[in-house]
Formats: C-alpha cells, structure tokens, sequence
C-alpha cells in the first residue's frame, strides 16, 4: 500500500467546518489523508462541486452517511478502510440526484473502466480509451 498523501487544505476554518459534517474523514494534524491517489482525487472532485454550488456541505454529509448506513445495513464492518469507496458511491449518487450526470453515463465509464484496468499490465496506469 501506497504511503498516505496528505491535501493541504485552505484555513483551518474549512477543516473544522468538514469534520463537523464529515466527522468520519480520515484526517492529520493538516487536512485530509488518502492511502490511494484516486479518494484524493474523488475528495477533490466532491470539494469542487461543492465550491461551484452543486451542492452543500450538509447535503454532501447526508448523502454519504447514507451511504454508509446502506453499507452497515449489508455487513460492512465499518473499520474505515472502505471510507473513500463510499465516499466514491456518494459522490456518483448525489451527481446523479442533482443531474450533473445520468446513471447510464455513470455506468459506461465504470463499464469503461473496469475494461481498462482488466487489460493494464500490474504496476502500470490505467488509461482510459
């Protein structure tokens, strides 16, 4: 596994404000941490989106926890080793829900993307067609 990448944030404020809402996000001392490249990208997506006015932060932090409980209500053990998948899993539900994307387009690019990796020597990037 990958060494956690830390994302500066802007002040404090912000971080305080996020982990009010978003009290399950996996922070240091300075911001947010991922163990992956692809959750900060998908942390940087959703804090786009929100910044553009897609949607607000309470309505981001309902839509995750919601899909958390969906995850509890299946099994999951909730160690927090799935937090950016469900983050993932909120950012295409909330996208949708807001018409930002539809679900088929949701669909063919995961379609696209599981074909990508599949054909990706280990080790190497995924590119996308």
């Amino acid at each position: 596994m990958a060494e956690p990448i830390a994302a500066p944030l802007a002040p404090p404020a912000t971080l305080q404000a996020m982990r009010a809402v978003l009290p399950a996000l996996p922070c240091d001392s300075t911001g947010p941490v991922f163990r992956e490249p692809w959750e900060a990208q998908a942390f940087a997506l959703a804090l786009a989106l929100h910044e553009r006015g897609a949607f607000t932060w309470t309505e981001w932090a309902a839509s995750l926890s919601q899909v958390i409980r969906d995850a509890q209500a299946a099994g999951d053990p909730d160690t927090g080793e799935h937090y950016y998948r469900f983050w993932l899993t909120a950012l295409e539900r909330i996208s949708a829900a807001k018409g930002l994307v539809d679900q088929a387009t949701l669909l063919d690019r995961r379609d696209a993307w599981v074909a990508a990796a599949r054909r990706t020597p280990h080790g190497q990037p995924i590119e996308l067609g």
